[in-house]
């Protein structure tokens, strides 16, 4: 059976989804982009802070199954410009310990939910 994960601590979904999905001890999160949970409003103007608004909101989903970022096994970025690459992934690794970051792909794309710069998910274990 299949348990709905919700928490108030990141933005409640704009379409027909869940905020993540638990499995046996298998955790699948949507891709979470950078609302503010706590007014509604998208987070713009920097890729930094929009990327840390995106972290946040993926801590609270985990922190919402009892999990953190150590039990993130693979993460997917969407990304609408490449050329925002190291911008984003210097806020990331920041969230991961090198030596045990999860598996990952970061993919450009030509437009996003809310015309937003990033969108990430992950899928994480017990």
């Amino acid at each position: 059976m299949k348990k709905i994960i919700h928490t108030p601590n990141a933005p409640a979904p704009i379409g027909p989804y869940s905020q993540a999905i638990m499995k046996k001890d298998m955790l699948y999160t949507s891709g979470q982009i950078a609302i503010d949970p706590a007014t509604g409003n998208l987070v713009e103007g920097d890729i930094q802070a929009e990327t840390k608004q995106v972290m946040e909101n993926l801590k609270a989903v985990l922190a919402a199954a009892e999990m953190n970022f150590g039990h993130v096994l693979k993460s997917s970025i969407f990304i609408s410009d490449m050329n925002n690459f190291t911008a984003i992934n210097e806020v990331y690794a920041t969230y991961f310990d090198e030596a045990t970051a999860p598996a990952r792909e970061t993919v450009e794309v030509a437009n996003l939910p809310k015309f937003v710069n990033v969108e990430i998910s992950m899928i994480a274990s017990l």
